[in-house]
């Protein structure tokens, strides 16, 4: 365990988004003092009161400041150079994850690497270089359209990815992409989306969430439920699956697996999270102890807290900027939706932009979900 300085753990998070400002609330629960690198005073986490640095997250200089004030440094995303993460551990400061599982996160061509050499099952892929249009042309005649490129990097919340219908809509599919690294996977059939939000202690502690069924809507998680629609067998085989990543990559933390169940009833590796993620949000008022404790307890390899519904079912739908405005707006008609938790981020709106989410539990996932829409639709200004 860290050395802790003088009135408790001090843990430092590369980034002041909405996932550092909701563990920055379980850190003060926990007694832990939590300080975030972010970009500006706007940040999420700082406006929530969290005390900060500022600096980017490629930065050495900012990075070094931050690990120096800190026991233990971790991520609010994916960001961050490798090679920097790894250059403070061997600077002899906790970070994590550390750099190579990070590396698993970033770089989807690294992933589906890592994995498939494993054994793991992951969709037929490769990495596109030269001639891009002729190399997409002859993995779809392998593989069948329509295809998914992707870039390696830098992707998230619905960029970096798209579907490639046929032989016809290369040209302007590369073109939407922009520049960076490109790779194609083999479409994939699938009946059902899965999120296994799993925790892993230095120490080897292993804890998971019962299974997340997400629906993604433009790339983008636009709901969730817990537990997913799936049978005990598919929920403990995914679960199982998760735990042996997590192991395979050291993961410390929480380590989220997104996962494909095929319409044959496959479950296939879709991407990996090492930081608290979407997927969990529903955890904070339906599980024992929520995502964000347990990552802390994690990176701190203090016990882990108990991952179980308190409730038969949750569901969480996201709340995106649109033509509504800020959602802070309509905070009163959405308030009077009876069993909704809102969550606002205190984000500046734009079209897209993720400025909150909204919870819901009950007896089903459909009721639960039903209650959840309704707030989330009263937030965008619909009616509730």
């Amino acid at each position: 365990m860290p050395n802790f300085t003088a009135g408790g753990p001090v843990v430092g998070m590369v980034g002041g988004g909405q996932l550092a400002r909701m563990t920055h609330q379980a850190a003060i629960d926990l007694g832990i003092d939590l300080v975030v690198l972010a970009r500006s005073e706007r940040d999420a986490a700082v406006r929530a009161g969290s005390r900060a640095i500022f600096g980017e997250p490629d930065d050495p200089s900012a990075l070094a400041e931050l690990a120096s004030r800190c026991d233990v440094v971790t991520f609010d995303h994916e960001h961050v150079p490798v090679d920097l993460a790894m250059q403070l551990a061997r600077a002899g400061h906790l970070v994590y994850p550390a750099g190579t599982a990070l590396k698993v996160a970033q770089d989807k061509l690294h992933a589906r690497d890592t994995f498939h050499s494993a054994g793991f099952h992951v969709p037929p892929y490769r990495a596109l270089e030269g001639d891009i249009s002729v190399q997409i042309e002859r993995f779809a005649a392998t593989h069948g359209w329509p295809v998914v490129l992707k870039l390696r990097t830098g992707g998230y919340d619905g960029r970096g990815v798209t579907v490639v219908p046929s032989l016809r809509h290369i040209d302007a599919a590369t073109t939407d992409m922009g520049p960076g690294d490109l790779m194609v996977e083999a479409h994939v059939e699938i009946a059902q989306e899965l999120a296994i939000v799993g925790i892993r202690t230095p120490s080897g502690q292993w804890a998971a969430y019962p299974p997340v069924g997400t629906l993604q809507v433009d790339g983008i998680c636009n709901e969730a439920v817990m537990p997913a629609p799936v049978s005990p067998s598919v929920a403990s085989t995914a679960t199982d699956l998760a735990k042996e990543l997590a192991e395979h990559v050291a993961a410390v933390g929480i380590f989220v697996v997104e996962l494909f169940l095929t319409t044959t009833g496959d479950l296939v590796i879709n991407e990996v999270a090492l930081r608290p993620h979407n997927s969990g949000h529903a955890t904070i008022e339906a599980a024992m102890t929520s995502q964000f404790h347990n990552h802390l307890r994690a990176i701190l390899d203090w016990p882990l807290g108990d991952t179980s519904l308190l409730v038969p079912a949750a569901a969480m739908v996201n709340v995106l900027g649109g033509a509504a405005g800020d959602p802070r707006e309509h905070m009163v008609a959405a308030l009077a939706v009876k069993g909704a938790s809102l969550h606002l981020y205190g984000k500046d709106a734009a079209p897209g932009r993720k400025l909150g989410h909204v919870t819901a539990v009950g007896p089903t996932v459909e009721q639960a979900l039903e209650v959840a829409r309704r707030a989330a639709m009263a937030l965008s200004g619909g009616a509730s």
